[in-house]
């Protein structure tokens, strides 16, 4: 079992996603550590109670803070997570395995497609919206994202991007997989290893949607504006 979080946020959100998730004036809030007070209590992200802080180990602890300390808030899955210390470490750590290699055809954007695409059809608000709004950080599209929401068929999807997301959804439905699935793939330059990320990702996030169905994990409102407009307009509208 894994004791401590390997390089503590580094191993959980790309540095490259740092300062998008601070944009529209997050970096102007006041960073304060994660905390545990009447108010935050008071507004349960799911049906398990989140621990005290104290009471949590202190690698976890860590990495909350640090997490909430870049990005002006805590993503709510952590929070959740948390109350399983062991499986906590073991999500993310394998989370950091499959969204952070460098290796593969799949861009960040890419990855955060699928995910959206695939917890549409498993009905999960929480990883539809924050994975959406990541998407929409990564591939600099503020619309793509919600044209997959609605209809992925009808969305401005490339003939890749369409492969893609079909095989994913193969994968999310429990299809048949043939060889016709990792041939059309294949037309559109992916193989087999990428097979497997566009599949793993699928997979793991049913996973993630299911945990997120059951303990009722509700999105943190910040995610729902990230990425809506780009930094600068954001910061123009503000002080319009």
């Amino acid at each position: 079992m894994i004791h401590v979080l390997p390089n503590k946020l580094s191993s959980f959100l790309s540095p490259q996603l740092l300062p998008f998730l601070a944009s529209g004036g997050l970096w102007r809030r006041p960073q304060v550590a994660y905390s545990t007070n009447e108010e935050s209590r008071a507004k349960p992200v799911g049906r398990y109670p989140v621990p005290n802080k104290k009471d949590m180990p202190y690698d976890i602890v860590e990495l909350m803070e640090e997490v909430e300390m870049k990005t002006g808030f805590l993503p709510n899955v952590f929070k959740a997570m948390s109350h399983r210390p062991a499986e906590f470490r073991a999500f993310f750590a394998y989370y950091n395995a499959i969204m952070n290699k460098d290796t593969g055809r799949l861009s960040k954007a890419d990855k955060e497609l699928i995910i959206v695409a695939t917890s549409v059809v498993n009905r999960c608000p929480y990883c539809v919206v924050a994975h959406g709004a990541l998407h929409r950080i990564y591939s600099k599209q503020p619309a793509l994202a919600d044209q997959v929401i609605v209809n992925w068929k009808l969305a401005d999807l490339s003939d890749r991007d369409l492969a893609m997301l079909e095989f994913a959804l193969a994968v999310c439905r429990a299809d048949n997989i043939t060889e016709e699935h990792f041939q059309k793939l294949e037309r559109h330059g992916f193989d087999r290893e990428d097979a497997w990320d566009i599949g793993m990702i699928s997979a793991f996030f049913a996973m993630s949607n299911r945990i997120a169905h059951y303990i009722d994990l509700r999105p943190n409102k910040e995610f729902y504006t990230m990425g809506r407009m780009p930094h600068g307009e954001k910061e123009e509208a503000e002080h319009a």
